[in-house]
């Protein structure tokens, strides 16, 4: 069971953000999110959005920084992944 957070590299409000996810349940993922104080606001479907300011804190903490190509490869082989397909489908229907 672990904690992965890519490199801030994903622009946005002025900002750059990473990616949290577990490699093994949402509930491993929303515990660490709760305990290091980061909004539920910030979940998108199988990831947490964190600022680049939270980035050294969360290593420090047990994330474990990966490239964004072992994130997406160890949260798909986990049956966790979000597919930007499945992600349009859901949009839809809201």
């Amino acid at each position: 069971m672990t904690v992965l957070i890519d490199q801030p590299r994903w622009p946005a409000h002025d900002m750059l953000w990473s990616h949290l996810v577990s490699d093994s349940s949402l509930e491993e993922l929303h515990a660490f999110a709760l305990r290091m104080g980061i909004p539920r606001r910030g979940f998108d479907l199988d990831h947490y959005d964190v600022p680049e300011a939270r980035f050294d804190e969360l290593v420090a903490a047990g994330a474990e920084p990966v490239t964004i190509r072992q994130l997406v490869e160890r949260l798909a082989a986990s049956g966790l992944r979000v597919s930007q397909r499945e992600r349009r489908a859901l949009d839809a229907t809201n």
